[in-house]
């Protein structure tokens, strides 16, 4: 059981990193100084299913860890 937990764990940080990674937009730390002007737009399309599938693996990697603490 715990190895399977592992595992979970362990895909799920991955898809995590994954999809962060294909959410940034190339700003760098221009945004961080005030370099940037971007407005605010909603999310659509992909870009929405990308942020509800960042939470989403995120969730599940804190739940199989926290599982992994009682097993």
């Amino acid at each position: 059981m715990k190895n399977t937990l592992n595992i979970i764990v362990l895909i799920f940080a991955v898809l995590t990193v994954i999809s962060v990674v294909l959410q940034q937009k190339g700003s760098g730390l221009s945004g961080v100084f005030g370099g940037s002007d971007v407005s605010y737009m909603s999310k659509r399309g992909a870009e929405k299913f990308l942020v509800f599938f960042t939470v989403f693996s995120a969730v599940v990697m804190c739940i199989a860890a926290t599982l992994i603490l009682f097993v």
